[in-house]
């Protein structure tokens, strides 16, 4: 929301708060429903319109949430996304910017990962962001909707103004959960697999700060509606880091060591996941601005304190 106000559009929200919060909302018109629930959005889209375009936030996000309830993955990530294009089409929308997910491609054996990579999703979640980008896709070719599917890596960090960060509940992200053990709201970070094939035994992932996706996701909406380019993108930057290297800017951060503890791996965990972000680089300018591990901790540290009043 703030990068768009700050790009000069304007914007109505609709979240039915389930996990989310009315405060990050920043004084935008606020529509507290469902995106599935196709009246409400037909009244939207009605009362507010015409809207030039929608950018698609609301998805469940967890792998073993999914893998538990896959019946509330699809109805959500695919159905209700579905529902809510398909009223999109019906009222003119122009440009359809979709949040996706590395998941999509399941574990690639080449590293880094290009767009070219087949799509193969392991776990109903990564299957129900795959579903609903062909879904788009094909929307497209019939309808003429341009679309979007934007595949975030490891999104992480907070806003640099230090008002706006990540509060799930439960917090299951690594950089949020190391955050809350220095903080003293958790005993000790749980650590699961120091055997993988990399460097120093610990999974490796590709860290990309919400500020950059905020900026990749105005260029994207922005080129829909000039006609430029669209389709599928990887965000990223390029550059794996361990679970090690994060905990130790972590500990750069707070000035002190953290407490582990160290489990066997979990199923499924691959070891490396880095992205290829050439093309979007490419096509739209892009190049991530926040995006080293020390910034990313130190505005995701300053969130927390903000958040919790430490």
């Amino acid at each position: 929301m703030r990068a768009l106000i700050r790009a000069g559009h304007t914007a109505v929200v609709v979240d039915d708060l389930r996990s989310g919060r009315e405060a990050a909302v920043q004084g935008a018109p606020l529509v507290r429903r469902n995106v599935g629930d196709r009246e409400a959005i037909e009244t939207l889209l009605d009362n507010f319109g015409p809207f030039d375009g929608i950018l698609h936030f609301a998805a469940l996000i967890s792998v073993a949430d999914s893998v538990a309830d896959p019946r509330a993955y699809y109805a959500n990530n695919v159905f209700a996304a579905a529902s809510l294009a398909d009223a999109a089409v019906n009222h003119g929308v122009r440009a359809f910017v979709l949040s996706s997910t590395a998941a999509v491609y399941g574990h690639p054996e080449i590293q880094p990962i290009s767009e070219d990579t087949p799509t193969a999703p392991i776990n109903p979640y990564g299957a129900s962001k795959a579903m609903i980008e062909r879904y788009l896709v094909d929307v497209e070719h019939a309808h003429g909707m341009r679309t979007t599917a934007l595949r975030y890596f490891n999104a992480c960090g907070a806003d640099p103004e230090g008002d706006l960060g990540e509060c799930h509940d439960p917090e299951t992200h690594l950089i949020p959960v190391a955050l809350e053990t220095a903080a003293g709201l958790r005993p000790e970070l749980q650590l699961y697999g120091t055997d993988y094939p990399t460097d120093d035994g610990t999974c490796v992932r590709d860290y990309i700060h919400v500020t950059d996706l905020a900026d990749a996701h105005v260029r994207a909406i922005e080129a829909l509606l000039e006609d430029g380019p669209g389709g599928a993108y990887n965000l990223g930057t390029g550059t794996g880091r361990s679970i090690y290297e994060v905990l130790a800017a972590v500990e750069r951060t707070i000035g002190e060591r953290l407490p582990v503890a160290k489990h066997p791996r979990r199923p499924g965990d691959p070891p490396v996941l880095v992205a290829d972000s050439t093309r979007f680089r490419r096509e739209f300018g892009w190049e991530p601005q926040h995006s080293d591990l020390d910034t990313i901790v130190s505005t995701a540290w300053a969130w927390l304190r903000h958040w919790k009043d430490l």
